[in-house]
Parts: C-alpha cells; sequence; structure tokens
C-alpha cells in the first residue's frame, strides 16, 4: 500500500504545481494594443502596463514619451515611442484622417501630434529619440518631419546618424 501513496501523492502534487500555474497566469490582465469605442476621438488615460505599443508591442511602462492613434470608427492604438509611432502611421492608409495624440515633456498633458514640436536626442523608450513638447524651442521639427526621418532611419537608434547629432561621442 506504502508504494502505491508516493507515487500517486507525486501525481497530485504536480497536478497541483500546473494547475497553480495556469490559474496564476490566467489572473494577470493582458495590455491592450487596440481600444475600441473612442466615438469622441478623445486621449485616452494611460495606466502602466495596461497598453501595449502597436508597433513594437512593448508594454507601456508610463505615458512620457507615449503617442496615440484614433481611427474615424473610434479604435485607440496606443505606442511607447513617438518613432513606433511615426513607423506605423506611415504604412496605414488612414493616416491623414488620423487623430494623433502625444504626451508632452514640457506641460505633461495629451495635445494634438500635428501642432507638437519634437526634440530629436530625447531617451525614448526605443532609443528613438522624439520627444513631444507643446512650446516650441530651436532645433525641433514637426511630426511630418518626425515620420520622414523614421522611413528614412534618421534617428537616435541608428548608431551612425546619432553620431552625426552628437558630435561623434
Amino acid at each position: 500500500m506504502k508504494k502505491f501513496l508516493k507515487p500517486l501523492f507525486i501525481v497530485l502534487l504536480f497536478i497541483s504545481a500546473i494547475v497553480a500555474t495556469v490559474l496564476t497566469l490566467a489572473e494577470k490582465p493582458h495590455p491592450k494594443v487596440v481600444l475600441t469605442g473612442n466615438s469622441d476621438k478623445q486621449p485616452v488615460e494611460i495606466f502602466p502596463h495596461a497598453y501595449q505599443c502597436a508597433k513594437c508591442k512593448m508594454e507601456i511602462a508610463d505615458k512620457n514619451f507615449s503617442a496615440q492613434v484614433v481611427d474615424e470608427k473610434g479604435k485607440t492604438w496606443f505606442f511607447d515611442d513617438i518613432g513606433c509611432l511615426g513607423l506605423w502611421l506611415s504604412e496605414q492608409p488612414f493616416k491623414k484622417r488620423a487623430v494623433i495624440w502625444v504626451y508632452t515633456i514640457d506641460t505633461q498633458k495629451w495635445i494634438d501630434g500635428r501642432k507638437a514640436f519634437f526634440c530629436v536626442t530625447e531617451t525614448t523608450p526605443m532609443h528613438y529619440g522624439f520627444g513631444a513638447y507643446e512650446n516650441q524651442k530651436a532645433g525641433m521639427i514637426d511630426l511630418q518631419t518626425v515620420m520622414q526621418r523614421m522611413r528614412a532611419g534618421e534617428h537616435m537608434a541608428n548608431p551612425a546618424y546619432a553620431k552625426t547629432l552628437t558630435g561623434g561621442r
């Protein structure tokens, strides 16, 4: 009888471990890439790890350097880095009709991405370097230029290009 109990105990322990693992994984909410129903086309409040970048699939840890795109049907996509937004949006058929929201470094609020100004040397989640500002300073560029530079590889994640901006450092 004792020979039978030991293997039974091991099997039950193994099954319990599997069930506990499955239940633990099932409890964790998965971050959203797309949110539907944003008919007002307003920026959605970003909470840490609640949303995932539509381009690079990284969870958005905080709203600094983040962006959102809302299409005409109220679908909202999220981005952890302005560079990801630039790459993704340039591939979309609705890019000219999209509502774009960027979170600003200087005023700490969501503004229309087409009205924002972008620094090119920030330390961003994907290292592209584009940080959104509401107030313009010398050397800043507009969103259209960000998108052009992303397509051309002219960003801080490109070491050769980064050297041209930092003087070889």
